[in-house]
């Protein structure tokens, strides 16, 4: 079903590839098929993207009705970079890059017609236990930074249900050596097999 929605719905930025959406939909329909307990969350959603594609296919697969979506991003662009970011590969991506509006993440959902996940508008860092999701059977976590990604993994693997899986964007790549740092470092140097496709780590919880 989610190489249909691939194939229908166009990628409306270059933040993030086919083959690693595919990714993404792929854990995401393996933790419905298992019937994991919990909601759906991601932490850095930029123009929605990934966020258009995750709701089609809550949509399409009737977990919508029975499960909540949180979206969550500063909309402020990317924050700065910590000296567990630096790359010899070069310096690309800068604090304040990647900047959209909320309202414009918004629009999007408006314009392809499907509603919008519960957006909050916030650094990971500053989110308290009332906005957020109880149990999470599934995440996204797309912060790009060392800093990002550790928060985003404290709010996340606490709360992730025995069977939930959590996928992590940039995992593995070169420019952006802080995310894998910051896995690794979140286990204390011992983390649980951690699977990679396409830069999209992959987290089961077992």
């Amino acid at each position: 079903m989610f190489e249909k929605l691939l194939d229908s719905y166009p990628i409306i930025s270059d933040q993030i590839s086919r083959p690693s959406l595919h990714v993404v939909l792929r854990e995401l329909a393996q933790v419905l098929e298992q019937e994991t307990t919990g909601d759906i969350a991601e932490f850095g959603c930029y123009i929605g993207t990934t966020s258009l594609f995750i709701r089609r296919f809550l949509d399409e697969t009737g977990q919508s009705a029975q499960r909540q979506y949180y979206a969550y991003d500063s909309f402020a662009g990317l924050p700065p970079k910590t000296i567990q970011d630096a790359s010899a590969a070069g310096s690309a991506f800068k604090a304040g890059e990647l900047k959209v509006s909320k309202k414009q993440f918004l629009r999007e959902f408006n314009r392809a017609h499907l509603v919008p996940p519960i957006t909050h508008k916030a650094w990971f860092n500053e989110l308290h236990d009332s906005q957020l999701p109880e149990t999470i059977a599934f995440a996204f976590l797309d912060g790009d930074f060392y800093e990002s990604i550790l928060d985003s993994l404290h709010l996340t693997w606490p709360r992730l249900s025995v069977g939930g899986t959590i996928t992590i964007d940039d995992y593995g790549r070169e420019t952006l050596p802080g995310v894998e740092r910051a896995v690794r470092d979140f286990f204390g140097g011992n983390p649980p097999a951690v699977h990679h496709e396409h830069n999209i780590g992959i987290l089961r919880k077992s």
